[in-house]
């Protein structure tokens, strides 16, 4: 099976009626080429090389930095030198302290445990809770490192003659 020239309308006429029923065409005699001579016939091939491409332009440039090659002495001293002036502004910085807000609901034994006699506790209140019995209320600040709310219910019920039991109402993060 031959075609015409493709190359002029008489040809190209004759393969479109050929693929009009057809999805493809088989067995088209051809010379195997390799594969960076294959280019459009409109281009001409300047480099002489048949469409394969000179490996030398490739090396010229490194698209993604290329750890291989020795950092300069200067580049080095600079990195050092920011690295240094990092530190020194991380360490004038003092360290953040982490705070918590905690609300303490403190229940005595029955109603005739006295829990304001006369202390002052910041912010604090009575809140009834039933049957004339009041419970107080107390809002502190804790720093997370050095007071934990195992401590604060330690040190409170350890009056076990005034208070039955501790409850954290409210914790929260400052």
């Amino acid at each position: 099976m031959g075609f015409r020239d493709l190359k002029t309308p008489a040809g190209l006429q004759h393969l479109n009626n050929f693929l009009a029923d057809k999805s493809y065409i088989k067995g088209l005699p051809g010379i195997k080429k390799a594969l960076g001579k294959y280019m459009p016939a409109d281009v001409e091939d300047t480099t002489g090389s048949g469409g394969a491409t000179d490996s030398k332009d490739d090396d010229d440039i490194d698209l993604f930095g290329s750890d291989d090659d020795e950092e300069s002495e200067e580049a080095k001293r600079l990195r050092e030198e920011c690295f240094a002036q990092y530190e020194s502004k991380k360490s004038k910085n003092p360290a953040i302290v982490a705070k918590s807000s905690v609300l303490l609901d403190i229940k005595p034994w029955d109603d005739e445990t006295d829990m304001a006699d006369g202390l002052v506790w910041g912010s604090s209140k009575l809140v009834p809770v039933g049957y004339g019995i009041k419970k107080l209320q107390i809002q502190c600040v804790v720093e997370d490192d050095k007071v934990g709310t195992d401590i604060l219910e330690e040190q409170i019920t350890a009056f076990e003659d005034y208070v039955q039991s501790m409850d954290v109402a409210a914790f929260n993060k400052i």
